[in-house]
C-alpha cells in the first residue's frame, strides 16, 4: 500500500528514517489512519529488526502536535473511546518492543500524543532552541494522555515532574527538558540528525527515573503522595467541574505506572472521561480557537511597520506586544514623560517572555518612542488607542489619513464607540477597522475585528490577518453599540454592582461567579478593568442602545473619589501587591448566579439576533476568549442550550418579575429554540 503521511528510507548503515508529513495540514497530527499506516510500517521491522529506526518530522513547525481532535467529536461510546485509545497504546507498544535503537528526533514541538510516540522510543534528541516544547497538554481537553503517556512519563521522570507535567498541561522547554531527563541530548538544528544517527550506532545508557521519585513511587508512599496531589489539584480546579485531573491522579495511585493493567486502566479511564460535558466542551474550544486562526487566512503580507498613537495602559502594550512579534513600531503621545512608562513595561515583559539578553535587545530595539508622529507616513498599520472621545478621535484622524500611505490600515482599539461616526469624515471611510484588544494585552489572547457599514471586505481580511500575525485570536464583528464582549459583559457588571448596592456581600458576589466557572468575580473583574472605565463604557452603551442607566451610586462615588479600582490601590476592594484584599465571602441569595450569569446570556442572545456576530459559535468563542467565561461550559450559548432553551427562558421571566425589565427574555430566544439564528 503506498504510503500516504509516513516516509520509509533505510540508510547505507541499515539505519530506518521514517518521516511524518500528514498531508494538508501545516503541523503533523496522529489522526487513525496515520497510525495504522505507522502500523502497518512497524511490522516487517519487527519481523526482522534494522540497526535502529529514528522518527523525524518533515514539517518545518515541530514533531508532532498530537492526535486528531476531531476525532474526538465523533465518538458514540466510551466503549469506541477505550478503542480508540488502545488502538493508540498498541501502535506505540509496538514501537517499544523493537529490538533495536529507537529515537525521536524533535525540533519545535512534541505535544500530546506526539510526545507519547517519543517516550515510546529508547532516546529522544531536541533541538536546542527557543522552539522546542515538549507536553501532555490533554487535561486542557478535560481529559488525560490515552496512548501510554500516563505510564512512560512516570517511568522516565518519576511521579512529581511527570504528574506537574500532565496536570498542568504546560510544556517544558530545552534546558529544562534536558535536566529532568525528558530528552537525552540537546543539539544544534543542523547536528539533529548525525545526533540520532549517533544514538543508534553508539547506544547511550537509557534514562530512568531517579531514585527519590522511584520510593515515592512505591505502594506504601504512593498514598501520601496521592492526597499532596489531590490538594494541589482542588486548590487550582474544582472537581465537579474539571475531573480530569484528579481521574489522572487517582490512575496513577492504583497502579503506580507499573504493568499491562496500568495502559488498560489508562484508556479505560480517558474512555470515560471522553464522555464528560467538561471534555466535549473543552473539545469545542479547542477547534473553536483553530477556527477563529484560520480565519486569518495567510499572515499578513508586507506588514513590517505600526504606528500606534496613545501611549497609556492599553496603547503601550499594545505597541509593545507587536514589537515583541517582530515588528518595528513607533509609539506616539504628547510628550516623552507619557511613553516613558510604556517602555518601561515593554522592557519587563521583553525580560519575562525572551530571557535571552540579545532577543530583548532586539525587541527593545524595535520599538521607538515618536513624540512628533514622524512613523506615520512609514506605518503599514496605525493604531489609534487614545481616550474614548468620539471628537478627540476625529479630529485625530483629520491629521492622520492625509500623512498616511494609501494602503495602510487605519485601526482604532475603542471599545465602546462604534465606527460610522467615527468614520464620518474620513476621506476613505472603507479602510477604518476596529482592532479591540483586551486587557492585559500580553495575557488576552482575543481582538475584536470591528468592520463598519462602509467597510472594505479586502481591509477586513488585512486587520484579521494582523491579527494572527500578532498571533491573537480575530472574532470579526460588525459595528454596534459595546461590540460583542463588553456588550455582553456590562449586564454582568451592572447586575453584580446593583447586588452590592442592595446588601450582599461583595466577596460573596465574587464567589457565587467563581463557583459557576469564571476566573474571577464580577466585582474584582470591574476592579481590575478600572471603574472610570467600567463606568464610561457601561454609559456609552447603554444611551446607544436607549436603555435607562442603572443606579449605581456606589460605583459613581468611588470614581468621584478617584478610587478606580487596582491601578489606584482601592476600588471596591483594597488593593496589595496587585491582588484584592477580600473580607469573608458571607451568605448569597440563592438566585445570585442566576441573576449574574443569565444577564450576560441573555445579552448574547440579543447580540445574536442583531447579528453582531453571525453565529452562535463564534459569539461563544468571543465571550470565553474575551473574559473568561467558564470554558468548561461552552459558551454562553452552548451553556443556555445544555440547561435547556424553555428553562433559561423560564427562569428569566421569574427574574423580571422579581427584579424588573432588564430580565425581560430577549426576542431571539424563540428563534434559538427553534433551531435557527435568533
Amino acid at each position: 500500500m503506498p504510503s500516504a503521511a509516513w516516509k520509509l528510507e533505510r540508510d547505507a548503515d541499515a539505519i530506518v528514517w521514517l518521516t511524518l508529513d500528514t498531508p494538508g495540514t501545516s503541523a503533523n497530527v496522529l489522526a487513525r489512519e496515520v497510525l495504522q499506516e505507522l502500523d502497518r510500517l512497524l511490522e516487517p521491522l519487527a519481523a526482522a529488526p534494522p540497526r535502529g529506526v529514528i522518527f523525524q518530522s518533515a514539517k518545518a513547525s515541530g514533531f508532532i502536535a498530537g492526535a486528531d481532535v476531531r476525532e474526538f467529536t465523533a465518538l458514540q461510546s466510551a466503549e469506541q473511546g477505550f478503542e480508540l485509545a488502545r488502538s493508540g497504546q498498541r501502535i506505540l507498544d509496538r514501537i517499544e518492543a523493537l529490538r533495536c535503537p529507537t529515537v525521536a528526533a524533535i525540533h519545535g514541538f512534541a505535544l500530546g500524543g506526539g510526545l507519547e510516540l517519543a517516550l515510546a522510543c529508547r532516546y529522544r534528541v531536541g533541538v536546542a532552541d527557543e522552539r522546542l516544547a515538549l507536553g501532555l497538554p490533554e487535561v486542557q481537553l478535560g481529559i488525560h494522555p490515552g496512548f501510554g503517556g500516563t505510564v512512560r512519563s512516570v517511568r522516565l521522570l518519576g511521579v512529581r515532574p511527570a504528574m506537574e507535567m500532565m496536570l498542568s498541561g504546560r510544556p517544558v522547554h530545552a534546558d529544562r527538558a534536558l535536566r529532568l531527563g525528558l530528552v537525552d541530548r540537546l543539539v544544534a538544528a543542523g547536528e539533529l540528525r548525525s545526533a540520532a544517527r549517533e544514538c543508534v550506532l553508539n547506544p547511550p545508557a537509557r534514562r530512568s527515573a531517579p531514585f527519590l521519585e522511584r520510593v515515592l513511587n512505591l505502594a506504601p508512599m504512593r498514598p501520601l503522595v496521592r492526597s499532596m496531589l489531590l490538594k494541589q489539584v482542588a486548590a487550582k480546579a474544582p472537581r465537579e467541574h474539571y475531573p480530569a485531573p484528579y481521574a489522572l491522579v487517582e490512575l496513577w495511585a492504583r497502579h503506580g505506572a507499573h504493568g499491562a493493567g496500568a495502559f488498560i486502566a489508562e484508556a479505560r479511564s480517558i474512555a470515560d472521561l471522553f464522555e464528560t460535558e467538561t471534555a466535549r466542551n473543552l473539545v469545542r474550544v479547542f477547534l473553536l480557537q483553530d477556527r477563529l486562526k484560520s480565519l486569518g487566512g495567510k499572515a499578513a503580507a508586507g506588514v513590517e511597520r505600526v504606528h500606534v498613537i496613545g501611549a497609556g495602559v492599553m496603547g503601550g502594550d499594545i505597541a509593545a506586544w507587536c514589537a515583541l512579534r517582530g515588528l518595528t513600531v513607533t509609539l506616539q503621545d504628547r510628550a516623552m514623560e507619557f511613553i516613558a512608562p510604556a517602555l518601561e513595561r515593554a522592557e519587563r515583559l521583553y525580560e519575562k517572555r525572551l530571557r535571552d539578553p540579545a532577543r530583548i535587545a532586539a525587541a527593545r530595539g524595535r520599538l521607538r518612542a515618536d513624540v512628533a508622529g514622524s512613523g506615520v507616513p512609514d506605518a503599514d498599520v496605525v493604531i489609534e488607542a487614545i481616550f474614548e472621545s468620539l471628537n478627540a478621535k476625529r479630529e485625530l484622524y483629520a491629521t492622520l489619513e492625509p500623512r498616511m500611505k494609501s494602503n495602510a490600515l487605519l485601526a482604532t482599539n475603542t471599545s465602546s464607540l462604534q465606527l460610522e461616526p467615527l468614520a464620518a469624515r474620513l476621506a476613505r471611510p472603507e479602510r477604518l477597522v476596529g482592532l479591540h484588544f483586551f486587557n492585559p494585552v500580553a495575557q488576552m489572547p482575543l481582538i475584536e475585528v470591528v468592520r463598519s457599514a462602509q467597510a472594505d471586505p479586502a481591509v477586513v481580511q488585512a486587520a484579521l490577518a494582523f491579527a494572527r500575525k500578532l498571533d491573537k485570536l480575530p472574532v470579526p464583528c460588525r459595528s454596534a453599540p459595546g461590540f460583542v464582549v463588553n456588550r455582553v459583559l456590562i449586564p454582568y457588571l451592572n447586575e453584580a454592582m446593583l447586588a452590592g448596592e442592595e446588601g450582599t456581600a461583595l466577596a460573596a458576589i465574587d464567589t457565587a461567579a467563581v463557583r459557576f466557572g469564571m476566573p474571577m468575580g464580577p466585582i474584582e473583574l470591574a476592579d481590575v478593568v478600572g471603574l472610570d472605565v467600567a463606568n464610561d463604557v457601561g454609559t456609552i452603551i447603554a444611551t446607544e442602545l436607549g436603555r435607562p442607566a442603572p443606579d449605581l451610586s456606589r460605583l459613581k462615588q468611588l470614581v468621584a473619589a478617584k478610587k478606580l479600582g487596582r491601578k489606584s490601590g482601592e476600588g471596591f476592594y483594597r488593593w496589595q501587591d496587585g491582588r484584592a484584599v477580600k473580607p469573608p465571602a458571607g451568605p448569597a441569595p440563592p438566585d445570585l448566579s442566576d441573576r449574574l450569569i443569565l444577564a450576560l446570556v441573555n445579552e448574547s442572545v440579543a447580540c445574536l439576533r442583531e447579528q453582531v456576530v453571525p453565529e452562535a459559535d463564534l459569539l461563544d468563542a468571543a465571550v470565553i476568549f474575551g473574559t473568561g467565561f467558564a470554558p468548561f461550559r461552552g459558551g454562553p450559548i452552548a451553556y443556555a442550550r445544555a440547561r435547556g432553551i424553555p428553562a433559561v427562558v423560564t427562569r428569566l421571566r421569574q427574574l423580571a418579575e422579581r427584579y424588573g425589565s432588564r430580565f425581560i427574555p430577549d426576542a431571539g430566544w424563540a428563534a434559538l429554540e427553534a433551531g435557527g439564528k435568533p
